[in-house]
């Protein structure tokens, strides 16, 4: 299903007799053929991965913390993780302090770093927070710090884009997780709450640390062995050949597509990504678009979901 295919289907939905309003039989029938799912993912654990254009749109973020409250009252346990490179990029350009990148990640020196912190664990934290209890969770806001929950180890070698070969590298205060202890997770998703982590992460002197979301999320999803983890992102999702949404990879099939050159550039670390959490004990993996309004409830509680989904079954229904 497309981007424009979900919408439009979501769209229908609300406005089936044409004023705004759903009947009984079709309310009826969309219960009927969400309740499989709602029984599949009943006291599961979801890791969400939020951010993209959906954090930058008011409508959008509102959606998606509905679909949060909704997933922890229908029984299952959302576990938020959010990115906010926009938003660090807009407060290092409003002080002055140039940004640079190396393979996608910024490089962050002491002062970009305390910035960095500011931003995540501060200001978008608890507008995450904020939205989610605005439509009657009980949203709480940490980071990778509290707790202990993730020690992640500085990145000081990555492959070289012609190469393949790695090759050392100073991109300052980045990291790649290296220990979680998801005590602090576990004990909030038991109560009513919703836990909202904010990627950053301290090594094992104590310094701060900046972490991919994307990274930091699947090395979350796979310690807490979480039914799905749900990337989402500004696109589709995988597309084959002639540019048509896949919605089904197992990781064989995924190698595949990456050997043939069909997944390239910034597709290929996220799909090996999925691949590394789905082979640590995680059930599938989604990469779905943030641009929908509700794709977080379309991917778990209809057939068809709402991007690509890899994982090792060959016939698996979302």
């Amino acid at each position: 299903m497309s981007a424009n295919q979900a919408s439009g289907k979501a769209d229908n939905s609300a406005s089936s007799n044409g004023s705004g309003n759903i009947s009984a039989h079709d309310q009826a029938r969309i219960l009927a053929e969400a309740l499989p799912h709602l029984i599949r993912y009943d006291e599961e654990t979801v890791v969400i991965k939020f951010g993209g254009n959906a954090m930058g749109d008011e409508a959008l973020a509102d959606a998606f913390a509905q679909d949060i409250v909704y997933l922890k009252l229908s029984g299952i346990n959302p576990v938020v993780v959010h990115g906010g490179g926009p938003q660090i990029g807009q407060m290092l350009k409003k002080l002055q302090i140039k940004s640079e990148f190396v393979q996608g990640l910024r490089v962050t020196d002491k002062p970009t770093v305390e910035i960095v912190e500011m931003v995540l664990a501060g200001a978008i934290n608890k507008e995450i927070v904020s939205a989610i209890n605005r439509q009657g969770g009980k949203a709480v806001g940490i980071s990778g710090k509290d707790a202990n929950l993730m020690r992640a180890k500085r990145i000081t070698h990555l492959p070289d884009p012609e190469s393949n070969l790695m090759k050392a590298v100073d991109i300052g205060y980045v990291g790649d997780p290296e220990e979680v202890n998801p005590y602090i997770v576990e004990m909030l998703s038991k109560s009513d709450l919703i836990p909202v982590i904010a990627p950053i992460a301290h090594d094992r002197d104590g310094q701060t640390l900046n972490v991919n979301a994307d990274t930091f999320a699947s090395a979350l999803a796979a310690k807490l062995k979480a039914k799905r983890l749900l990337l989402l992102t500004d696109v589709a999702g995988v597309l084959d050949k002639d540019k048509k949404l896949i919605s089904h990879l197992t990781v064989p099939e995924a190698r595949r597509l990456i050997r043939e050159g069909v997944i390239t550039g910034g597709m290929i670390p996220k799909i090996e990504g999925c691949i590394d959490v789905v082979e640590a004990g995680v059930e599938g993996v989604a990469i779905i678009d943030g641009r929908v309004p509700h794709c977080v409830l379309l991917e778990l509680f209809t057939e068809h979901g709402v991007g690509t989904l890899v994982d090792r079954a060959p016939n698996t229904h979302r």
